[in-house]
């Protein structure tokens, strides 16, 4: 995986035409090129594509996700010559078959042979080349165009479709981060058959595509960091956590002061809806570690919420996401969010730390707890894993910890310091106080700016969120503060995490997504205003990428890296995130 510089002056148009180049010349490559050993193909079908025997998942998954026309096409000469020795093709399809056959599989022998191919290829994160620095930002006039522009995306969706769409989609090449040590981690720690079954397939495919043509079809090269969603393949839906953040965006377009009252009528309108899609459509029940019970927030709603086609509907069981449970992450937001709009809903009151508390990492105590370690590089103490168990007990992903959520679980608790009595709590406190520390440690190691530290995000979007969690820091009182932060762990990290972001992140080449989240960690943490216009040139350059879908492009917004990279984003997360960071930079260039 890498990045792409494109050429001086290159607009949508040029883009496109060259993308159609790129394209039709490496599909051209992957349909002509030699055939240098078995196949994917050569090795499942005579174990999965008969009729079913045994666990009944593996097969339709296979002839779902792998053997539909349009791969087979593109993979039907990428063969690996390692496979023509017969002992060693004879045991990759063994080990097909017991994962087929067996009704509790040995998953680190079955997945050894794949996690041994894995290991042959060589994949990077993205390596933008050093940008050419400018100095002079554009217009003021300019900046707000775009923040309209995207007010008018976010909107205008809202009332064309009832809702505001999130994308999914697969990138089949997998992430860097998992190898075959960490596929390994993943089919012993997950807990749900069909997601074991969806990762070990999933993996076995990325092998004959990164080490064959059909690389360049299936991972093209792009500029920045943030990865596009390429199209045609992508599924719309709908989650809480999604809406959380747009409602950020809209509250932040309400506040600069660029709404028309009619405008003004509908983001409130929009707002209000989300808040109510957060904390009642996707409300549920579940009990803390003691028994007690609260409310969290599912990461998908229940069916017809999530807005899913029924065709995506089927395809989502088929590739073994059949049970979503509620996590950290998206209780937090939506708590975050809804508080911010001015929810009143009891929900509100309840002492999340107190739950949270429960899911927290101390060591020798509950580590356990972690069982899909991919970032097993850092100290998991005092982090608050990411599922939560559902009240079935069901745990189908396993669980994993991640930092940019732990910063989210920060920022709801500063937001609602008074109301759940945090201070006045040594036990709520003290969990502030180790998720302070793990984000402290972090920091100090550098750790932060690893892509392989991170589970659902990228080191810039944490960044972005070091700077929103700052922010809500900053607004409480200064003794909240000293109770919180007595020992100054906040500017320690601010301090790292700036020079993240101007030192690495803004000297290279960035896309509008990349931008959008510098900006927004710069002006929450009182970076020097005139250091924004390399991001803010960017986004002015880039308006009008999107074409008909809107002002820009989709991005990379989050990501899972089981059972293989799938990307979320979408052009009103764009539109979303780029407003959020304008509104931002606006502000702190009103104050100089």
């Amino acid at each position: 995986m890498g990045a792409r510089r494109p050429a001086p002056g290159q607009g949508p148009a040029t883009r496109y035409f060259m993308s159609f180049h790129y394209f039709a010349g490496a599909a051209c490559r992957a349909l002509t090129a030699r055939k240098d050993g078995p196949s994917l193909y050569d090795v499942c079908d005579p174990v999965l594509s008969g009729p079913a025997s045994g666990d009944p998942h593996l097969a339709k998954f296979y002839k779902t996700a792998l053997g539909n026309p349009a791969l087979r096409i593109l993979l039907r000469r990428a063969g690996l010559p390692e496979l023509r020795d017969e002992a060693k093709l004879t045991r990759l399809r063994a080990a097909l078959v017991r994962a087929r056959d067996d009704a509790e599989p040995d998953w680190a022998a079955v997945g050894q042979p794949i996690a041994d191919l894995v290991d042959s290829i060589a994949l990077d994160h993205p390596k933008p080349p050093p940008a050419i620095f400018t100095g002079l930002a554009p217009q003021q006039a300019q900046i707000d165009g775009v923040i309209r522009d995207c007010a008018q995306h976010l909107l205008g969706s809202y009332r064309k479709n009832g809702f505001l769409p999130t994308y999914a989609a697969f990138n089949l090449i997998g992430d860097p981060d998992v190898r075959g040590r960490e596929l390994t981690m993943a089919l012993t720690g997950l807990n749900a058959r069909g997601y074991k079954n969806s990762s070990l397939l999933f993996n076995l495919a990325r092998v004959f595509i990164a080490r064959t043509h059909a690389a360049a079809v299936v991972n093209p090269p792009w500029s920045g960091i943030a990865e596009p969603m390429w199209e045609p393949v992508q599924i719309r839906h709908r989650s809480a956590y999604y809406d959380a953040f747009f409602i950020e965006a809209l509250l932040s377009y309400v506040e600069t002061g660029l709404a028309s009252p009619a405008d003004k009528i509908a983001a409130e309108r929009a707002i209000a809806d989300m808040v109510d899609f957060c904390v009642n459509i996707s409300r549920e029940e579940v009990e803390g570690i003691d028994g007690t019970r609260f409310n969290v927030i599912t990461a998908l709603a229940p069916a017809p919420h999530p807005r899913f086609s029924r065709y995506f509907a089927q395809i989502k069981q088929d590739l073994g996401f059949g049970v979503y449970v509620p996590d950290c992450d998206t209780t937090a937001c939506s708590i975050s969010a809804a508080t911010q709009a001015g929810c009143t809903d009891p929900i509100i009151d309840q002492p999340l730390l107190d739950f949270y508390s429960g899911y927290q990492v101390l060591a020798g105590v509950n580590e356990p707890r972690v069982t899909v370690p991919l970032n097993d590089n850092i100290d998991y103490e005092g982090g608050v894993a990411t599922w939560i168990d559902n009240l079935k007990g069901e745990r189908p992903y396993g669980n994993d910890l991640d930092p940019t959520l732990n910063l989210d679980i920060l920022e709801v608790s500063f937001r609602n310091l008074a109301r759940w009595k945090v201070l006045e709590t040594p036990a709520r406190l003290a969990t502030v106080h180790r998720i302070l520390g793990f984000q402290k440690r972090l920091a100090a190691s550098g750790a932060f700016a690893n892509p392989r530290s991170h589970i659902y995000y990228l080191p810039e979007l944490y960044s972005a969120y070091f700077g929103r969690c700052y922010a809500a820091f900053l607004a409480l009182p200064l003794a909240a503060q000293a109770a919180i932060d007595p020992d100054g762990d906040f500017d320690f990290i601010r301090h790292r995490v700036l020079s993240y972001v101007k030192g690495e992140l803004m000297a290279a080449e960035m896309n509008v997504f990349d931008a959008a989240l510098a900006l927004i960690a710069l002006g929450h943490l009182g970076a020097d205003p005139r250091a924004f216009a390399p991001a803010l040139n960017v986004i002015v350059a880039s308006l009008g990428e999107g074409g008909r879908r809107g002002p820009f492009r989709a991005y990379e917004w989050n990501k899972m890296k089981t059972p293989t990279r799938i990307l979320v984003g979408g052009p009103e997360v764009t539109s979303a995130f780029v407003l959020m960071g304008l509104a931002v930079a606006k502000r702190a260039m009103a104050r100089g």
